[in-house]
């Protein structure tokens, strides 16, 4: 027993032991997503999120451990969202002909996720720092974590909202969409893209391709509208 205890131990520290345990998370989550029938409950996601969780928790490994290891995943989400650039080139046609509605269902939805996130929060009387934080919750993490550190919110807190706001997202998205009988692949995905970020994004491209070039552009662009949008309308709480 003391000798396995010294394995872990070492194993515990290498960077190596918690990038195989996100890959594998994420694989376990995929594979139960497809047996499931691709069911968007078992979002593969929320599932290695899940997974991952038991096992800090049962280890008792904090999170900066862990990121310590896994970090390189976290570098790969600048690659892969320049490597959106690449059915967006494919599909540029049809971008260039949705670009006005486009812009519309961005702006309407960019001011929807700040207001009513800030609304919600103020009527369940969150504290400002508290409300500041889940403003941005519908853009992607790095853009999210930088504008509620300017607005005096928290951006571990942020980090936290951003990743449920995706993951609900994904998993509710295509649900509710069709229950409002939203087929559109193109009002799909800029739907999803602007709601949930790279998460929906990813729930977009499993729908339908064009899904996922629009939740692509989606997610880019509301990241810089919030941006932009959010201190004015949160000084109009305030």
């Amino acid at each position: 027993m003391n000798g396995l205890a010294d394995i872990w131990v070492y194993l515990k520290a290498s960077p190596l032991l918690w990038l195989t345990a996100t890959v594998l998370a994420y694989l376990v989550g995929v594979r139960l997503f497809e047996r499931a029938g691709r069911r968007p409950w078992m979002n593969p996601v929320a599932l290695a999120v899940v997974l991952l969780i038991a096992v800090l928790v049962t280890t008792g490994t904090d999170y900066q451990t862990y990121f310590d290891g896994a970090q390189f995943v976290h570098f790969l989400l600048g690659p892969a969202t320049v490597a959106l650039a690449v059915p967006l080139w494919q599909h540029r046609a049809e971008v260039r002909r949705s670009a006005l509605p486009l812009a519309a269902a961005l702006l309407a939805g960019s001011v929807t996720a700040v207001l009513s996130a800030e609304m919600t929060a103020r009527l369940l009387g969150a504290t400002p720092q508290v409300a500041a934080s889940i403003a941005p919750k519908s853009v992607t993490t790095p853009i999210a974590m930088g504008i509620a550190e300017k607005i005096g919110g928290l951006p571990s807190l942020t980090a936290a909202l951003v990743i449920c706001t995706g993951i609900l997202g994904a998993v509710l998205g295509g649900s509710v969409l069709r229950l409002l009988r939203v087929r559109d692949p193109r009002a799909v995905g800029t739907a999803m893209g602007t709601a949930a970020h790279g998460i929906g994004t990813a729930a977009a491209f499993q729908a339908h391709p064009l899904a996922g070039t629009f939740a692509g552009i989606a997610m880019a662009l509301n990241g810089l509208l919030t941006a932009l949008l959010v201190p004015v309308l949160l000084s109009l709480f305030r």
